[in-house]
């Protein structure tokens, strides 16, 4: 299906430019008193402020080490960004950054922002049934259990269906293990779901209520894709997910202009959302928690996702190693894109701490 996305989305998005393995930006490098400032990109412009290691007295020589990662992992896309400017941008040789790829689960964040802008214009509440938007009967649950289930626990990856269904969000695939808020498991459908009470709560199909209230407000590019017509896929160019990482950095807000305002509905997103799994949010995965469960699995683990990663760190994590992290410490984005580098995680995965330990060796 990989191949039949290879066609399509370059017609979809846009066409790629001519490959480099750097980019070496033209753009005029700002000045160490400018770099303490937050930076965000002019809309619909390839123009982006660049920022050199030198200014943020960051290791350059640690640089080919951190290249290597990347080139030895499959990796497609990388940026860093500090204070919103990019530091470092790397991309391999069949890729540029017009090159469309695919967000995987690391998209969950997308549409977990989308549903707190829904919150704050009055659409859903999240301790609303799923039933109030769905219907009766979107599960094969009794009455009663289905009822139980909020759009909440859709967000919180808690509804207590069946996770082993996979992707089918039809109601014979939807069945009961647990009462509603008793059972954290990674589960594709109810999620996918959220766009459906999305579409359904706002009266707008769910792909234009996410392009008019986030996507063009910032800049970004891509589309949501099905590859079994059941999950929902983002794809776009890592700088477009930058951008979204810049937003989250700065509170939801895109320079002057207010994104997602409802600052309460924020800090539960990317915080601990349940006590199954402390190093879970709203869709977002959330480093530096004393314990952590992953997807597939019911075991707890208890420490951190990522020991090599600053501790305020949040993500969105993606199938094949799509990674966006934020760290509010640091002012700092991070993306990357590409294929599998070998563990077949659907989110977290031990090349957290890799690529954590190449980027360490460069800003610390």
């Amino acid at each position: 299906m990989r191949q039949i996305f290879s066609l399509l989305v370059p017609l979809i998005l846009i066409s790629n430019g001519c490959s480099t393995d750097k980019i070496d930006l033209e753009d005029e490098r700002v000045t160490e008193i400018e770099t303490n400032s937050l930076y965000f990109p002019p809309l619909n412009s390839d123009a982006w402020e660049t920022v050199s290691l030198e200014t943020l007295q960051w290791n350059e020589d640690s640089l080919p080490e951190l290249y290597d990662v990347l080139e030895q992992s499959g990796t497609k896309a990388f940026i860093i960004l500090q204070n919103g400017r990019i530091a470092v941008e790397w991309y391999a040789s069949d890729s540029n950054m017009n090159s469309p790829w695919y967000w995987a689960s690391a998209g969950k964040t997308l549409t977990s922002f989308v549903t707190g802008i829904a919150v704050e214009e009055s659409f859903l509440e999240l301790n609303d049934p799923t039933s109030d938007y769905l219907g009766s009967g979107w599960t094969s649950l009794p009455t009663e259990k289905e009822n139980l289930i909020t759009v909440w626990n859709q967000l919180t990856m808690t509804t207590g269906l069946d996770d082993t269904q996979g992707d089918c969000k039809t109601p014979d695939c939807l069945t009961y293990i647990a009462d509603a808020g008793t059972r954290w498991a990674y589960h594709n459908a109810p999620y996918t779901l959220v766009q459906e009470v999305i579409t359904n709560a706002t009266g707008e199909d769910f792909e234009l209520y996410f392009a008019n209230t986030l996507k063009d407000k910032i800049g970004m590019n891509g589309t949501w894709l099905s590859s079994n017509g059941d999950n929902n896929v983002y794809w776009s160019t890592a700088r477009s997910m930058a951008r979204f990482g810049l937003l989250n950095l700065n509170e939801g807000v895109w320079d002057a202009q207010v994104i997602l305002g409802d600052q309460d509905y924020i800090a539960n997103m990317k915080n601990t959302s349940q006590e199954l799994n402390k190093s879970y949010g709203y869709l977002w995965w959330l480093n530096g928690k004393e314990s952590a469960m992953v997807p597939q699995s019911q075991a707890v683990f208890n420490f951190p996702l990522m020991a090599n990663a600053p501790s305020d760190l949040y993500a969105g994590l993606g199938k094949d190693d799509q990674k966006l992290y934020i760290i509010p410490s640091k002012n700092m984005v991070v993306v990357r894109m590409g294929q599998d580098t070998g563990e077949a995680a659907l989110g977290p995965s031990s090349f957290d701490n890799t690529l954590w330990e190449a980027i360490n060796a460069i800003i610390e």
